[in-house]
C-alpha cells in the first residue's frame, strides 16, 4: 500500500509539473511580431523579467518630410523627439494563467495617450487588444495579426 501512495505521489507530481509547463508555453504564445490594424506597423512582443512588452519595429511610412517619424504627440516635451521605430508601446503585461495578458499599459503614439489594456487571442494568430480608461467598457479594441 505504501508503494502505491509513493507511485501516486510521483505520477501526480509529474502531471502537475507538465501542467505548469503547458501554461508557461501558452503564456509565451504571444511572443513574436504582429501587424497592427491596417498593417501600419509591426510590433514585436517580448518577455522580460516575467512580464510582456511590445515595441514598434517597422512602420509602413517610417519618414515624414525625409526624416524618421518621432513621438511628437507625447505630452512630455522631453520625449517628443524619440523615434517611433523602437518605441515601447506595450508595458508590464502579466499572463493570467488562462487566456489573457492584463495589468498592462498601451501607449498610442498617434494621440500621445496611455491606456490600461488587456490582450487575448481572438483566433490562433489574431490578438484582440483592448485599451481603456477605468473599466474595459470605456475603451477601444483593435486586432493584430501575427507576422509569419
Amino acid at each position: 500500500m505504501k508503494d502505491l501512495h509513493i507511485f501516486v505521489f510521483f505520477v501526480f507530481t509529474f502531471l502537475l509539473g507538465n501542467l505548469v509547463n503547458v501554461f508557461a508555453e501558452k503564456a509565451d504564445d504571444i511572443l513574436g511580431q504582429w501587424y497592427t490594424e491596417g498593417n501600419e506597423s509591426v510590433v514585436e512582443i517580448f518577455k522580460s523579467n516575467g512580464k510582456y512588452f511590445g515595441k514598434i519595429v517597422w512602420l509602413k511610412e517610417p519618414n515624414r518630410n525625409g526624416k524618421p517619424k518621432v513621438d511628437e504627440k507625447n505630452p512630455d516635451t522631453n520625449l517628443k523627439e524619440r523615434p517611433i521605430i523602437g518605441l515601447l508601446i506595450l508595458k508590464d503585461f502579466v499572463f493570467d494563467g488562462s487566456n489573457e495578458w492584463n495589468n498592462g499599459k498601451i501607449y498610442d503614439p498617434k494621440s500621445g495617450k496611455t491606456y490600461s489594456c488587456y490582450i487575448k487571442f481572438e483566433e490562433k494568430d489574431k490578438l484582440k487588444i483592448r485599451g481603456y480608461i477605468g473599466i474595459s467598457l470605456l475603451g477601444r479594441t483593435t486586432y493584430w495579426i501575427r507576422k509569419k
